[in-house]
């Protein structure tokens, strides 16, 4: 099995904090905290989108920002704190802190998580209609491509993915959007192509986008205060949205 998008690493751990006032509320789904975007408005036809966080986790104040911005486009949005209250910032300033070591146990719970957790908000919030989405970052860009191998997902998205392999492109068989960073060592421009040339190969319909002088964790924890930094990340968010717009609409809706 060939690595295309390698863990986390040093570059996974700067952040740059935004600011603003998070709009949803944090609820237990399945014993783990969900951070829970509400839509604007609340139609007949409900589209959920699930949220998978970088390593700092869904509740991390830029993370929460981001999703009440999908909330804000008629989407639920919800988010599962896989890190059950441990992301990589509780470890700031720690001297001896090695990403790699915190990060394998993690995966492996988090691999444990997902699955019951999907199970619970599907019969939690889905009825025979919703259109469902996902959208990963770094850490989070796995699960999204485990369902993009399923026959129920509308549409994924990832940016600046981590633990990607050249299967998981392979089985891919849902639209999916792949938002990059042009410097990512987790992400090469060589990785990035086989990707491309497996989606193409296999007619599994995709999008990609590549900001020049971006770097990994530029959609999350973009330089604010960087008129081109700040575009990038409001360009990707924007774009990602679209992008399920297009795939969960609903045929005569008003």
């Amino acid at each position: 099995m060939s690595v295309l998008a390698d863990a986390p690493g040093e570059c996974c751990i700067k952040t740059l904090q935004h600011s603003g006032t998070p709009l949803g509320t944090i609820e237990t789904i399945a014993g783990v905290e969900t951070y829970i975007s509400p839509p604007q408005t609340l139609g007949h036809h409900k589209k959920i989108l699930l949220f998978f966080a970088d390593v700092f986790g869904p509740l991390y104040i830029n993370s929460k920002l981001l999703q009440d911005y999908f909330a804000s486009y008629d989407y639920l949005v919800l988010g599962l704190d896989y890190f059950e209250g441990d992301p990589v910032h509780v470890h700031t300033g720690e001297a001896d802190f090695n990403v790699r070591e915190w990060i394998q146990p993690k995966k492996i719970r988090a691999d444990q998580l997902v699955p019951e957790w999907i199970d619970a908000v599907k019969e939690t919030f889905g009825t025979y209609d919703t259109k469902y989405t996902a959208v990963g970052y770094c850490f989070g860009a796995p699960y999204v491509m485990d369902l993009v191998a399923t026959d129920w997902l509308a549409a994924g998205a990832f940016a600046h993915p981590a633990f990607l392999s050249e299967d998981h492109f392979r089985k891919a068989k849902q639209p999916i959007f792949i938002s990059c960073a042009e410097i990512d060592h987790t992400f090469s421009l060589e990785a990035r192509r086989k990707a491309e040339d497996i989606l193409v190969r296999i007619k599994t319909p995709y999008h990609i986008q590549v900001f020049g002088s971006t770097e990994h964790g530029f959609a999350v924890r973009a330089n604010n205060k960087d008129r081109l930094s700040r575009w990038a990340k409001e360009q990707s968010a924007d774009a990602i949205l679209r992008w399920f717009n297009e795939f969960s609409a609903f045929e005569n809706s008003e």
